[in-house]
């Protein structure tokens, strides 16, 4: 008995077909749906009389999933022209039957018999040529609603360009079928354009961000080409980032600080919610916690470090300056003359450890004046009673242990990060100060490339003088090969100080991750956001967002490895997966 063994399976290029086709389409005189999703193609079908080079490129670079196609068929030069000299004899009998009856000039009439004059002689003389142009767009969505506003959308900015889409009713099949990449004009809803404006729609004018040297701050969105960057190629290597609480800012900038250290970069951050405490303990950096408890003290009296090519006695007078800025945030409001007091105290104060502007460049290793030292001398100061009273709680009250004390942290490391979170909430901000005036007398010290992170920077932007020290320590940043990342949740009270927008001005990168819609308008006045932008960065998922680079801005996706994953994430849930791993 013979048996029909079947032979064995064998693939074939005829199965990739069956692989990447949808499983069934469901087609509509409006739209077609592929599995979970619901697709509507339309077209151009007029344009302007003039359109400029790149006008296609909002579209291109919408953040948005669409497919587009572009079909350009080459028009024979001498049929073209022969139609084009049949429309001029039409044009100019119009006219001449408009002046012999003596009716006013028609400018529409003119203008057309103009442009046909003019694209005829550039045909004639071979300058120019004519094609029939498609331009096809499909759109996705997950709804009919999302399809129909991701619609409103191409079409409202095509509108201000005075360019006009339809739908392919009864087509979509057919619409859908020319976006797809196999190079075939199933629509045929072409208009006639000559060489200019065909060269209009070029589409590959993503805006690219990758360089040769850098760090990997994530995916272009537009192109899924990487963004690779190095902040100190431009102006200044400054930061803003802004986004809502949860989507994911601080996550950014902790892979920044990972990738950044693996190029040479020394970073300091300073810490409001202990979430860098993980990434240095990973990677072997300093973690050090100020509270009012803590053995770690940073004392806003040390003397500074002299810069190579600086005079003492400047550096002097400007520390002087900062502990007066110091000072008024301690005490709130103050008049002119406490202001003068506070200077003229903290001279005597110095001076009482033989520290003067004329000898401030011998002094570097005599021990420096505590805050209880100014304390003393401003209360044996005329008039300064009542301030060295209200100073007294940083000095032998219930904030002594914050202020009060020598500087004993060894700050020999690539990763610096200061932790303030178990600080009562007044305290932050005099925290943020002291340690960035501390950690700025360090940068000052030896010329290094360094970044310093300073998350939730609104607790500085609350008060003017922690302000305007924050936007001195940005403006000059440069000058020390520094880069400075400000992260902030709480935009409006970040952008309504004085120098919120001059320290938006002053960094070269700005990223913008998810915002809430109740400072949205804020954000888009500050960086000039489209229509589109502004909802992209309402509906964006966490992660994503616009990343601005000069005069450069794209949709960044931001991804990790798993290995910085699992360093860098603060995620609950996560977190208690990687205990129960160990």
């Amino acid at each position: 008995m013979k048996l029909n063994i079947p032979k064995p399976y064998e693939a074939s290029s005829a199965d990739v077909a069956q692989v990447i086709a949808p499983s069934g389409i469901e087609v509509n005189s409006n739209y077609i749906k592929l599995g979970e999703y619901f697709a509507k193609t339309i077209f151009v079908f007029t344009y302007p009389r003039y359109v400029s080079s790149g006008w296609f490129s909002p579209i291109i670079n919408l953040p948005q999933m669409m497919d587009i196609s572009i079909f350009v068929h080459p028009m024979d030069t001498s049929l073209a022209l022969r139609n084009l000299t049949k429309k001029v004899a039409r044009v100019e009998a119009e006219l001449m039957e408009k002046e012999e009856k003596g009716m006013v000039r028609d400018p529409l009439l003119q203008t057309a018999h103009e442009d046909l004059e003019s694209l005829r002689d550039s045909l004639q003389q071979a300058r120019e040529k004519l094609f029939q142009v498609g331009v096809y767009i499909t759109i996705y969505g997950k709804s009919i609603e999302e399809l129909k506003k991701a619609e409103a959308s191409v079409s409202t900015l095509l509108e201000s360009r005075l360019v006009y889409v339809k739908p392919a009713l009864f087509q979509q099949l057919e619409g859908f079928s020319s976006t797809l990449p196999l190079a075939t004009d199933r629509l045929q809803n072409t208009s006639p354009l000559n060489s200019g404006p065909s060269s209009s729609l070029f589409p590959f004018v993503s805006p690219d961000l990758t360089s040769d040297k850098g760090i990997l701050y994530g995916v272009n969105m537009h192109n899924n080409s990487l963004i690779i960057f190095d902040r100190f190629s431009l102006e200044n290597a400054n930061t803003t980032v802004f986004a809502k609480s949860g989507s994911g800012k601080s996550y950014a900038t902790k892979l920044e600080v990972i990738r950044s250290l693996m190029f040479g970069t020394d970073v300091i951050v300073i810490d409001p919610e202990n979430e860098y405490e993980n990434l240095s303990r990973a990677i072997g950096g300093s973690y050090f916690r100020i509270s009012l408890s803590s053995q770690n003290h940073v004392n806003p009296f040390d003397i500074p470090i002299i810069p190579e090519n600086e005079d003492p006695a400047d550096v002097f007078r400007s520390h002087i300056l900062n502990l007066t800025g110091l000072l008024k945030l301690m005490l709130g409001t103050i008049t002119p003359e406490e202001e003068a007091l506070l200077d003229r105290a903290l001279i005597e104060t110095y001076a009482s450890r033989d520290i003067t502007p004329d000898t401030f460049s011998k002094t570097q290793t005599l021990p420096p004046p505590l805050f209880q030292d100014f304390q003393t001398v401003l209360t044996n100061t005329a008039g300064g009673q009542g301030l060295a009273k209200r100073l007294e709680k940083f000095t032998s009250g219930s904030y002594a242990g914050f202020a009060n004390a020598p500087t004993n942290i060894d700050i020999k490391n690539r990763l610096i990060v200061f932790s303030i979170r178990d600080l009562e909430e007044e305290l932050r901000p005099i925290a943020m100060y002291v340690i960035l005036n501390f950690v700025w007398n360090l940068i000052r010290s030896s010329l290094k490339r360094r970044v310093l992170v300073i998350d939730e920077a609104w607790w500085m932007m609350k008060y003017k003088d922690s302000a305007s020290f924050l936007f001195g320590l940005v403006k000059r940043a440069r000058k020390y090969y520094l880069g400075v990342t400000t992260i902030t949740q709480d935009v409006d009270d970040f952008l309504r100080s004085e120098y919120g927008r001059p320290i938006i001005t002053n960094s070269s990168i700005q990223l913008l991750l998810k915002q809430a819609p109740a400072s949205i308008e804020s954000v888009r006045q500050a960086f000039g956001l489209t229509e589109g932008e502004k909802n992209f960065l309402l509906e964006t998922k966490v992660g994503e967002g616009l990343f601005f680079a000069g005069l450069k801005h794209v949709a960044i996706k931001i991804i990790p490895s798993y290995t910085e994953d699992q360093i860098i994430t603060t995620d609950p849930e996560q977190l208690l997966q990687i205990k129960g791993l160990r």
